[in-house]
């Protein structure tokens, strides 16, 4: 049996994660199960699988939680200190990071640096600190397996070829919400609009960056880190399905493509059987009833933040750091009512625009920076609330 960490155990990734570990029967055993707030989830998960450790962030509910798994042999920790310390454990051979935004860089951080496989979901990780996971990776052999339906996608489709014969890659997105949606109305877009997502069932904020499509240009940051190609050579087709989660082109013109339901749990679990396929017993495609699969180029007046991705990407250094925390601080504000939906975009221009840019931050600089731009999102007033 193989020794996992869970982080984000009560979120979307996580509760999937924990139905693609049931249905690998005895593969896999859970060691330690992380929460943010949700202590009552927290402490049924741990109830029924026995992790050794757990881990809840938030410090108002430890007692709780504390308290309802006294005498179950299971030891408790608590706040962000105790978060770093289960991500940095280097008895493990898996830890999945299935965290949500900015928060999960140190922890996969931590776990390559302690030679542990990371299961990413977190592509905030690589988004912010990309060149210094990579040097690390280089130094303990730590492998990063990626979550991201996409990015698992091309993962697939990669697989028995040469890097040498790849032309490009095609990263597919639904269009989100919005996509036919009149753009003289886009200022009107509210909360509940944006978290109405036509294919696929996720947490609040990557919700929100699948309606604004910051979610693909943070998926194309992410794919220079872990397939090593330039932005020159990754592209984005809008699809409206979401059955065709990402294509490779190689150098002779043919395309391979990776076709499945939209359910996280088949990218998840590929992720912990790599490179097996491993026997599951979730809904199937029926191409039959597809019936038709379309494309469309991606709108960029309708979905400006994909250019701004992009630009982050050519310019590196930290500019992809500040696209990436801005954007979150902003889509938690736009999701408290705070702003409109189209100034996120706005807030992410400026930010970039006005920061000090380093070519080769630090872990420190980074987290400094982190500070600012919260700092500077928060200064922003709307013109629309």
């Amino acid at each position: 049996m193989k020794k996992i960490s869970l982080l984000g155990s009560t979120g979307s990734i996580g509760i999937n994660a924990l139905n693609v570990i049931d249905n690998l029967g005895e593969e896999f055993v859970v060691c330690a199960l992380s929460a943010n707030e949700n202590g009552k989830l927290l402490i049924e998960q741990a109830k029924k699988y026995r992790p050794d450790s757990v881990v809840i962030v938030d410090e108002k509910v430890a007692d709780f939680v504390k308290s309802e798994l006294q005498g179950h042999g299971i030891s408790v920790f608590t706040g962000r200190e105790g978060l770093l310390e289960l991500s940095s454990r280097s008895d493990m051979d898996i830890m999945l990071n299935g965290l949500v935004g900015s928060s999960g860089m140190a922890p996969t951080l931590n776990a390559v640096q302690a030679g542990v496989n990371v299961a990413l979901s977190n592509k905030e990780s690589l988004v912010m600190a990309g060149d210094i996971i990579e040097r690390e990776k280089l130094k303990s052999g730590a492998k990063v397996f990626p979550v991201d339906s996409e990015h698992s996608a091309i993962w697939q489709c990669l697989a028995g070829e040469s890097m040498d014969d790849v032309e490009r890659i095609i990263l597919t997105g639904s269009g989100g919400p919005f996509r036919t949606r009149d753009l003289n109305i886009f200022k009107d877009v509210t909360p509940a609009d944006a978290l109405k997502h036509p294919n696929w069932d996720m947490g609040r904020k990557i919700t929100v960056d699948s309606a604004t499509m910051m979610n693909k240009g943070l998926e194309v940051i992410e794919t220079r880190w872990l397939f090593g190609l330039g932005a020159e050579k990754i592209d984005i087709v809008v699809h409206p399905q979401s059955i065709i989660h990402s294509m490779v082109e190689f150098k002779d013109k043919s395309v391979k493509a990776q076709l499945g339901v939209p359910d996280m749990k088949v990218p998840i679990q590929y992720a912990l059987t790599y490179p097996r396929h491993a026997p599951a017993m979730w809904e199937a495609l029926d191409l039959i009833k597809i019936g038709s699969l379309t494309f469309e180029a991606p709108d960029l007046e309708r979905f400006p933040c994909i250019a701004l991705a992009y630009d982050a990407l050519e310019q590196g250094g930290t500019m992809p750091a500040v696209l990436n925390v801005t954007n979150e601080e902003s889509v938690y504000r736009f999701l408290d009512g705070e702003i409109g939906f189209m100034e996120i975009h706005e807030i992410i221009e400026k930010a970039c625009e006005a920061h000090e840019w380093l070519e080769h931050p630090s872990l420190e600089e980074i987290l400094n920076l982190e500070k600012w731009v919260m700092d500077f999102v928060k200064s922003f007033e709307s013109r629309y609330i």
